[in-house]
């Protein structure tokens, strides 16, 4: 945090020749530094970790959260390629941690033209794009509003153990996310 105050919701009377009321003033908060966090998504499922990513990219694990400004932090998500899905283990040659939902679960899209509906498994979109699938999740949990793409800009999603914001020196998650 950075030593600048902020200042506090403050209730002000204003009186007028009829009545006094009452007016609730909110100051913006003021700039802090972004943290970087990163993540290990190796074995970790999916719905679970999208919840933990998407409470510090919005900034609700900071003490002066606010919903209008964007406080949130960024993480930097490493073995995108490794999440796994609930449900009953199967074996798969190519697909660690294949589940009977990562066989179930369907995710569909539409181009816009008449039948133009695409279908797709978790399971073929593990082998195509797995990025994509905690990019959607994360996504989904954040607000649909400019604020919530600007929050998504700050998610870094790799395939594998390495990520390119060493300089950066990311910390591990805090516990009570």
């Amino acid at each position: 945090m950075t030593t600048e105050t902020r200042k506090i919701p403050s209730i002000k009377r204003r009186k007028t020749a009829n009545h006094q009321s009452f007016a609730l003033t909110v100051e913006q908060a003021a700039p802090s530094t972004k943290k970087w966090f990163a993540v290990d998504a190796d074995g970790q499922v999916v719905g679970r970790l999208a919840t933990k990513i998407a409470t510090v990219l919005m900034g609700k694990h900071k003490p002066d959260y606010t919903p209008n400004v964007d406080s949130g932090d960024y993480v930097v998500v490493v073995n995108v390629d490794r999440v796994r899905f609930t449900g009953r283990q199967m074996s798969h040659p190519t697909i660690p941690y294949y589940t009977t939902k990562t066989a179930q679960k369907v995710y569909q899209r539409f181009t816009g033209f008449p039948s133009g509906r695409k279908i797709m498994t978790a399971a073929d979109r593990l082998a195509k794009k797995p990025d994509d699938i905690l990019m959607n999740a994360v996504r989904r949990m954040l607000p649909k509003t400019k604020l919530g793409r600007n929050m998504l800009m700050k998610l870094r999603l790799f395939k594998g153990p390495t990520h390119d914001h060493q300089a950066q020196q990311p910390a591990e998650l805090p516990k009570f996310v």
